[in-house]
């Protein structure tokens, strides 16, 4: 049994068949998904879905696109969003240096922000770095003894970052790229992390894997990361799963 451990499924592209593609993930053996907010919409949209759903737990957060508009009443409302039983982290956040819709030092504070309300709530986090490197690992550095648990999804760094990363604690998730052809550093990651700290996602709508690459990604498709990945550990696809699964559960103290 797979567990999609990131993905957006409240995106206006699943309007028109949503449950219909939530049905299929159940019947490729996905038995858990973590629905993740990026904005105050998107996590209250996130909440409800796993209301509806029992497979779906829900993440709320504040992305650094949206720092610039987030403010003091954002965080409250994150805060109220985290106090439903089906939230167990909180996310996504970070820095995005690729595409800088809002200013640096101002994404930087509100990931400051957000880090100190997961330690206030004691909540995981679930971190988005884009060409940030640097900084997402400075402050992580500081805030490493005190975080809940912390995940760098969709994982992009060198294989020296990823150990350093293991070093603090943190789960390291590999989505849909490493089934790329030009993808050799993700590779070596993928393969080199200790299988208790790999978690695997989709970020569906985004990152289709091959052999969908180029449509729109769903949960079901977070199989073929799981698969590629077995494969290249030299491990069958069935201890992969078992163990990614026991992972993300762990991290987000889902029983």
């Amino acid at each position: 049994m797979w567990f999609d451990s990131h993905a957006h499924l409240d995106d206006s592209k699943y309007d028109q068949d949503r449950h219909e593609m939530l049905m299929r993930a159940r019947e490729q053996d996905i038995s858990l998904i973590v629905n993740v907010g990026y904005d105050l919409f998107s996590s209250q949209r996130s909440v409800t879905l796993a209301e509806n759903y029992d497979f779906i737990y829900a993440a709320v957060g504040v992305h650094p696109h949206d720092a610039a508009e987030a403010g003091p009443e954002g965080i409250d409302e994150i805060r109220r969003l985290a106090g439903h039983p089906k939230v167990v982290a909180l996310g996504e956040m970070g820095l995005d240096y690729y595409r800088d819709l809002s200013p640096r030092n101002i994404q930087q504070d509100l990931f400051r922000l957000q880090i100190n309300l997961a330690i206030e709530l004691n909540k995981p986090i679930i971190v988005h770095d884009r060409d940030a490197h640097g900084d997402i690992m400075a402050i992580l550095r500081e805030e490493a003894g005190r975080l809940p648990g912390c995940v760098l999804h969709c994982f992009s760094g060198s294989l020296e970052m990823a150990r350093e990363c293991l070093k603090l604690g943190f789960y390291l998730s590999v989505a849909g790229p490493v089934t790329f052809g030009n993808a050799k550093k993700l590779r070596e990651v993928a393969a080199e992390v200790p299988l208790d700290r790999l978690l695997i996602e989709t970020d569906a709508p985004y990152l289709t894997p091959e052999p969908h690459r180029g449509k729109r990604n769903e949960s079901a498709y977070v199989a073929f990361v799981g698969r590629r990945i077995a494969e290249l550990r030299g491990i069958p696809p069935e201890e992969l799963a078992a163990a990614t699964n026991e992972n993300a559960k762990r991290l987000f103290r889902i029983k």
